[in-house]
């Protein structure tokens, strides 16, 4: 999402950012670091003496370089988020120590849960609108790694000891820098997986307390949460590669009977895209006049999850990451249901891209309503990052 910005050691003289060169001079671990990742398991392992469990945090990973008064937000794809944040700048300088390398997660709070699209909304060109944000939705960082503390470099270290360095090195945080907290008790690591996802967050990642910090390898352990929901299929984008269904549409009625575009399904072989374009032709439309979501054409300048005056969340045409990536979809009569598997909810639409399981023949579209959906119990962020 962020803009793409030279950091490589390989990179003319000429072109290295200066903030990332006077760093390198400064730090035993300069940029770029590529995070340490985790890799997706079913179910939460179990204790054995070696695990240490904490909360999953839906927000941009971030790795905080700061010597002195110099401040670099590297990003999960190494490139910065430092110009987005000016208020995590000055919440840095402020709360963490002057010289450090930490990993963590940029999140946005809404009252006493997570936002990810008001997190989304943070990454924009225009400098006045980032100051504007910046005032408007306020960023936070929550610490759950340290890579290095004044000349030296814990890469090497196991993980205990790093996580123990970093609770030294924040005890004097303030309220925008925030360390995650940490069980070694899997019994409390299970309720932590219920429960915070109230609040926004969305799973567990589990640590081995000897491993080293190893860039880019997953080498740590994520649990996330899975639920299914029966939805209406009312259309289809095309693949990149040519006229084969990309992605179903898919859409929720609410209580007063409008279908809201939830989101997508896209984990389809080839081959079974090719098979879904015979399979979806008799339901196709050739015009949006009798569509639920007719009025989209409307919106053309909106984002892919934009809302009509009215309320209604529907499909957009044109990505605001990209505006010249085609969002146009293929109208389908609403007939269709599908049941998919999905993490968790983000507002009214699903967080991330769900998962296709079945077709459900034996339900009708106006059953596919936003009641079905597990509501989690809320949680109080505030609880969750107590010090």
């Amino acid at each position: 999402m962020s803009h793409e910005h030279p950091t490589t050691d390989a990179a003319p003289d000429d072109d290295v950012d200066p903030v990332v060169e006077e760093l390198r001079r400064s730090l035993p671990v300069p940029p770029p670091v590529a995070p340490m990742l985790a890799k997706a398991v079913k179910t939460l392992p179990p204790q054995d003496g070696s695990l240490l469990y904490e909360p999953k945090w839906d927000g941009f990973r971030c790795i905080v370089f700061r010597s002195g008064d110099t401040v670099y937000l590297g990003s999960r794809n190494e490139h910065p988020f430092t110009r987005y944040f000016p208020e995590l700048i000055e919440a840095i300088r402020a709360e963490l120590p002057d010289r450090c390398v930490i990993d963590g997660e940029i999140i946005l709070r809404r009252g006493q849960t997570l936002d990810f699209d008001a997190l989304q909304q943070r990454i924009h060109p225009a400098a006045s609108r980032v100051r504007l944000l910046a005032e408007q939705t306020p960023a936070s960082f929550v610490a759950f790694d340290l890579l290095a503390l004044g000349d030296e470099n814990l890469m090497d270290r196991p993980f205990a000891e790093r996580r123990a360095r970093l609770t030294e090195a924040l005890a004097k945080a303030g309220d925008h820098v925030r360390l995650t907290p940490v069980t070694d008790d899997h019994d409390l690591a299970a309720r932590w997986f219920d429960q915070f996802e109230g609040a926004g967050l969305d799973g567990l990642v589990v640590k081995p307390v000897d491993r080293p910090y190893e860039p880019d390898r997953r080498v740590m352990f994520k649990v996330k949460h899975e639920r299914t929901a029966d939805c209406v299929v009312a259309g289809y984008r095309e693949h990149k590669s040519g006229p084969i269904v990309g992605s179903l549409l898919l859409g929720l009625y609410d209580s007063s009977g409008r279908l809201h575009h939830v989101g997508v399904a896209a984990s389809f072989t080839m081959q079974r895209r090719a098979e879904l374009v015979e399979e979806l032709a008799p339901y196709r439309l050739d015009d949006l006049t009798d569509h639920p979501w007719a009025s989209w054409t409307s919106q053309s300048q909106a984002g892919p999850q934009s809302a009509t005056g009215s309320g209604q969340r529907m499909p957009g045409a044109v990505s605001r990451w990209n505006a010249k990536k085609d969002l146009s979809f293929i109208p389908l009569r609403p007939d269709l249901v599908v049941e998919v598997a999905y993490e968790h909810m983000e507002g009214d639409r699903f967080r991330h891209t769900a998962r296709f399981r079945r077709w459900r023949p034996d339900r009708t579209p106006k059953s596919c309503t936003y009641a079905q959906l597990e509501r989690p119990i809320s949680y109080d962020l505030d609880n969750i990052l107590a010090r």
